[in-house]
Order: structure tokens, then sequence, then C-alpha cells
């Protein structure tokens, strides 16, 4: 490729062309996952969909592999490549809320605290992640796990349509009504049909919210887990909290003696009437004695946003996931002999709840197929040395070891690593040959392939 292809592409294109040669390469080229560090040939910082599609042309006509990079939180690194074309939507994070409709429309690259704030003023909202840096568009693609989950069901159950830039560099509309097989494979299905560059979703009354963490000894852990199990299975639907494993930080609500030390945290979120909020999680209040809390109202925002400040760029990541249906008495003591030894403050291991709305949905009807899961389970590790790679990636893996044969074959694809290629099909059941079926009709050659990829 000669360097006016590369000045070619400059012309077709608002946004910022970022080449190896070019002032500001190194920060266009840097992921959140400070373990990946790749060298693409160009970054196309798209301003609209017309660049995004000018991107995926250029890679296309020149044999390139296309990475796409939306919020950027892509544990595996999925959002860059050696040697290929990053389109990086970072720019593109405008949300516009329509309150009559109860309706909001994110671009590609907006992230979810930037789809809160501007749903928060309007008092609606609707199923996000638990950090709000995460992209609304992976978080979404890959299904959409959430403190709102139980009550409105997965992101990817609230997205009413989508605009999406295929391989061929068509711009198309996918929604109930138009290129539905392509509607139906987005939700759940990753990023493997196409860029999305904007996302329109149902919104719900939500403004605050009652919860918080609280901190549990980890004598008392197995009695919080089998409470929870038991509790969550006819909980009311407003209720979306789930247990960790996670060291204390160093925060002015838990007692200085105790930061640095294991616990078993509770994330309580209430989302129902604030004056039921009390009395809502008092069942977890009356399991054991809590060590530490911050418990009490706040906007929906802030209980998403809360734990930003554990997960800044530039950590070491390796991860593993399941689908779990039963905690059973074995999974509880797995987690009890494993969770502990949780090394560093930034590393946790969550079990959310994935039932009430989440199982009205049929499991052919989206991409994700796991609608009789009770919990996804996610062991996350994340350090800020890369010394201690070897060490915290033996935690991950030997915990994943002792805690998989007791879950489901398949897993949440968001928190999947590199090397779960091989559990595609097992992540997706009885859709993934319908997966593969969508996937011939829109990326017949495989250039959307940097993800948990569906091969054509």
């Amino acid at each position: 490729m000669a360097e006016i292809t590369i000045d070619q592409l400059r012309e077709r294109v608002r946004g910022p062309v970022v080449a190896a040669t070019d002032e500001g390469y190194d920060d266009a080229r840097r992921v959140y996952n400070a373990m990946i560090d790749r060298r693409p040939r160009v970054v196309v910082r798209c301003a609209n969909a017309g660049d995004v599609a000018a991107a995926v042309d250029f890679a296309r006509e020149n044999g390139l592999p296309v990475a796409v990079r939306g919020g950027s939180h892509s544990v595996p690194g999925f959002g860059t490549v050696d040697d290929g074309v990053v389109v990086d939507l970072g720019g593109m994070r405008g949300v516009r809320v329509d309150p009559r409709n109860r309706t909001a429309r994110a671009e590609g690259g907006a992230t979810w605290g930037d789809f809160n704030a501007a749903t928060y003023a309007f008092g609606l909202a609707t199923t996000g992640g638990i950090i709000s840096t995460t992209g609304v568009g992976g978080l979404t693609l890959g299904g959409g796990i959430g403190y709102l989950a139980r009550g409105f069901g997965l992101s990817c159950d609230n997205l009413i349509s989508a605009d999406v830039v295929t391989a061929d560099g068509r711009f198309v509309v996918a929604s109930a009504r138009e290129n539905e097989d392509l509607f139906w494979a987005l939700r759940g299905g990753g990023g493997n049909f196409g860029v999305v560059t904007s996302f329109e979703f149902a919104l719900h009354p939500v403004r605050d919210i009652y919860g918080g963490p609280m901190f549990f000894e980890l004598d008392d852990a197995a009695d919080v887990l089998r409470f929870y199990r038991d509790f969550i299975q006819d909980a009311p639907e407003q209720f979306g909290g789930f247990p960790a494993y996670q060291i204390a930080p160093p925060l002015p609500f838990i007692p200085q003696d105790r930061q640095g030390e294991p616990f078993l945290a509770f994330v309580a979120c209430w989302a129902g009437p604030l004056e039921e909020g009390e009395q809502a999680i008092k069942p977890l209040r009356d399991i054991a004695p809590i060590v530490a809390q911050h418990v009490g109202p706040m906007p929906y925002p802030a209980l998403n946003s809360a734990f930003d400040a554990l997960v800044p760029p530039g950590l070491q990541h390796y991860w593993k996931a399941n689908f779990v249906t039963e905690l059973t008495d074995d999974a509880v003591a797995a987690h009890q002999e494993h969770g502990p030894k949780v090394p560093v403050v930034n590393s946790t291991v969550h079990i959310y709840p994935i039932n009430g709305a989440c199982h009205r949905v049929a499991p052919d009807e989206t991409a994700f197929a796991y609608r009789d899961a009770t919990f996804a389970t996610v062991i996350a590790g994340m350090w800020p040395d890369p010394a201690q790679n070897d060490v915290n990636t033996r935690w991950v893996r030997d915990y994943y070891a002792a805690t998989a044969p007791l879950s489901e074959e398949g897993g949440y694809v968001n928190f999947m690593a590199a090397d779960d290629q091989d559990r595609i099909a097992a992540n997706y059941k009885g859709n993934y040959q319908p997966l593969v079926d969508v996937k011939r009709r829109y990326d017949p050659d495989n250039l959307f392939h940097l993800n948990q990829n569906i091969r054509p």
C-alpha cells in the first residue's frame, strides 16, 4: 500500500487518520488492556457513519484486517490489530433522548456514562453494565448484563434498531421491520456482522435507586451465597444486586484497619420505589454482620460509575466466564476455595443474576441463547504490574477450572478471553448455526473476525 492510498483515505473522511509515522500514533493505538500491544497500519478516528464506511472500504480493498473499537473495553484487545485498520468510533459519542416515546439513540462510541448522563435528566434508563466507562456498543452486541436486567431484560432486549455498516461498505438499518435477520444476530452475536454506528433503545422510568456495597466476613461468605441463590429465584424484579469477592479498597466507609483485606461484598441495587428500598434489602442485612457498607438512595448513574476507579485504562487483564443454572453447594465450596485468594484490589469475581425479565425472552428470539441460566459468573483478573502476569493469570485459570464443571458449557461472550475461541458454538447453543447463516449473508469473507468469531 503506497502512502498516496492513505492520503486518499484522508481525503474521504472527516475524522483524523493516524498512521505509524504520524504524531499521536502511540496514543491512537493504545487500548484498555495494557497486556495488548499491537501496531495497526492505520487508525481511522471516525466522525460519522460515512467515515466508518470509508474505513471499511479501505480495509477490504487493500486486503487488510479490520478491528472495530467502540468504548474500547475489549479485554481480549479486539479493538486493535497488527498491520491492519482500526475503525475507532471513540469520537462518535452522542446520545439523543426522546422522552415522549421513551427512547434514546446512542452513537457507536458512546459509553454507558454518556448514555446515563443523557437519560437521567429525564428520569429514564435502560439496562447498561456495571462500569460506566464500558462501551454501549460492545456490551449490547454481546447481550448486555447489568443492574436492571432482571426488571427490564438485557441491553439487547431493549434494542429497537441499529444503524450498521456492513462488510461491503453498505449502510443498512436493522430492526424488527427491516433486515430482521441481521437485527436478530446483533442481539447477542457480537461484532461479527458489521460496524454498528448507532443504537436505538427503549427506556424505562428509573432515576434514583437504593443500594450500594456491603462487605461481609469471608467466614460468612458461604451463607451469603446460599441465601442469594435462593432469594434471587423469586425476588422482586426491581432487585438487581450481586455478590462479589473483593479486596476492600481504601474508602472512607471501610475501617482503615480492614482496608486491603478480602471480603465477600454484595452490591445491592433496588430500582423500585425509594421508600421501599431499605425493606427490600433488609434480608441481606439479616444474614450476617456487615463489616462496612455504603448503602442508601443515590442516582442510578452514581451506582453505575461507583467502581470505575478500580478499573482504569492501563491494567493487565485476563478473564474467564460461565453461565450457571444452579449455584450448587459444590459450586459455593469452589467459590469459597478460590474467591478469597483474589490477588489485588482491581481483580474481582461477580455472580450476576440473569433471571426475571431475561427469562421471558425465548432462547431463539435473539442470538443470546442462555435464557434458562440464572447466573453469569465472571472471574475478572485485573492488575497493574506486568511482572505479576503469570501468577494472576494462574489464579483466574485455577478458579475457572474449579467452577467450570459445575456450570453450563457456554459463557457470556463479553467476558471471554482471546483463548476462548473454541467455546463459540457452546456459547450460542442452538443459535450457532443460524448465526453462521447470517454471517455468510452479511460477511461471507469474514472481514469482521477480530471478535469471538462466528466463522462463515
